[in-house]
């Protein structure tokens, strides 16, 4: 419904929504949320099948996006390891390998997959999420957030591995539910009453992975962080865009994940 406009640039795939769902049976004691959780299982697989995908955490859950023309190489990969649905008309309908194997064809080894810089702002950041009736009374204080209070963006170079502070603001609104990712000085200039989080209220810190714009066709951005973090059981919250990816992770552990990535960028070269 959005009307053409040289301003609004429109990749030319579609892309398949995702919705991993938990059976329940992760080890004892594993208290690692977000993409870290399926980054063995989902996000690696993927990778290793060259398969690109965007990755977006909400206060509820993870979706991982796919296109549309590789959902028979995600399929095959995948159902091994999940019993695999697809939304009919409401409900959900078991897919086999069968469904998608018209076309399918076995992918070549990917090549070793960039490793984009990363960089780490002091900015601390609230993961959030509101109440849909409440809504109408932030309404206005989202939009001048999200489209009136901030400054351009600054160029950043490539190499930099430290920037004081950051401009991020995610605003997402998925079947009703809404989840918000805000720096801790705009949390300020909402109702406090009506911001819910998590009841530890933790503080998180980002990762910001690309040094120039990353597209979408790459594979492998989103293992490159969530594989070492998924092996040292640091809870990550993930969101893919066009130019940079973002990995926001509790802030006591900013620390040993800047090491665990500085360790692998190291060990690549």
């Amino acid at each position: 419904e959005l009307p053409p406009s040289e301003f609004m640039q429109v990749a030319d795939s579609t892309w398949l929504v995702l919705s991993v769902v938990s059976n329940g049976r992760e080890p004892p004691g594993c208290q690692a949320t977000g993409v870290t959780k399926i980054a063995r299982s989902v996000i690696a697989p993927l990778a290793e099948h060259h398969v690109s995908v965007l990755m977006l955490s909400t206060y509820q859950t993870d979706f991982i996006l796919v296109r549309e023309r590789d959902l028979p190489v995600v399929i095959h990969t995948l159902a091994g390891e999940f019993d695999i649905y697809k939304e009919e008309s409401g409900e959900c309908v078991p897919v086999t390998c069968e469904d998608v194997s018209n076309g399918f064809l076995k992918p070549k080894p990917a090549a070793s997959p960039t490793l984009h810089p990363v960089q780490s702002p002091q900015t601390r950041f609230c993961i959030l999420t509101v109440a849909p009736d409440t809504l109408p009374a932030i309404a206005t204080m989202l939009i001048d957030v999200l489209f009136y209070s901030h400054s351009p963006p600054r160029e950043a170079s490539a190499g930099s591995q430290d920037h004081d502070s950051i401009t991020f603001f995610a605003f997402s609104l998925i079947d009703g539910y809404i989840s918000i990712v805000m720096d801790t000085e705009t949390q300020k200039r909402f109702p406090s009453d009506l911001l819910l989080t998590s009841s530890t209220e933790e503080l998180w810190r980002m990762v910001r992975i690309g040094g120039q714009p990353l597209g979408f066709d790459e594979c492998g951005i989103v293992a490159q962080i969530a594989e070492p973090l998924a092996a040292a059981d640091i809870s990550a919250y993930y969101i893919s865009t066009f130019n940079f990816d973002h990995a926001l992770v509790p802030e006591e552990g900013i620390a040993e994940v800047i090491q665990l990535l500085q360790q692998r960028q190291d060990s690549s070269r």
